[in-house]
């Protein structure tokens, strides 16, 4: 692998929403790459509740304070995306030993469809290690407070969401 495409990481996700636990492997992973880019997947397979540009424009706000990460979307398959950006880093978050098995099956897929693209685990930091997106969308959905799990920014859209109906 070449020197200039281990610079480059790419963090893959739905990002629906965004929450502190993404925000903290973001926070660990940047110093140790020039490029960090965070990919927001459109996912419609999953039927995310916040349009793609949405989680794109709070994934923006809440890893702004970092100058090499950048956040795009993407409606592709993952390995083009990875391609198209340059990565040669691909990384991604385990919480438990129950994320295992499915990031496994992922990082074998990934590796026979771009070879030359190593995958990366991190965990989180332990407050954040219960955190996952869905559990956040159902706690806001049914009027509970999620400003300990996400940036306000995201907790304000959730809730505008469910006022619109989405849920």
């Amino acid at each position: 692998m070449s020197p200039a495409r281990t610079r480059t990481a790419v963090y893959p996700g739905t990002f629906d929403p965004i929450t502190n636990g993404h925000i903290d492997l973001v926070d660990r992973a940047a110093p140790l790459f020039e490029r960090l880019v965070l990919g927001v997947a459109a996912s419609p397979s999953k039927r995310p509740t916040l349009s793609l540009d949405l989680r794109v424009r709070l994934a923006r706000e809440a890893v702004a304070k970092h100058p090499n990460v950048e956040v795009q979307g993407f409606d592709s398959l993952l390995a083009h995306f990875v391609r198209e950006v340059g990565g040669g880093i691909l990384l991604r978050g385990l919480r438990a030993v129950s994320d295992f098995e499915y990031e496994f099956q992922m990082a074998s897929m990934n590796r026979h469809l771009i070879p030359e693209v190593e995958t990366l685990f991190l965990t989180p930091a332990e407050q954040y290690g219960f955190i996952s997106s869905s559990l956040v969308r159902e706690i806001s959905r049914l009027g509970g407070d999620v400003s300990g799990f996400v940036p306000a920014a995201v907790a304000e859209a959730l809730q505008a969401e469910w006022r619109r109906g989405a849920g």
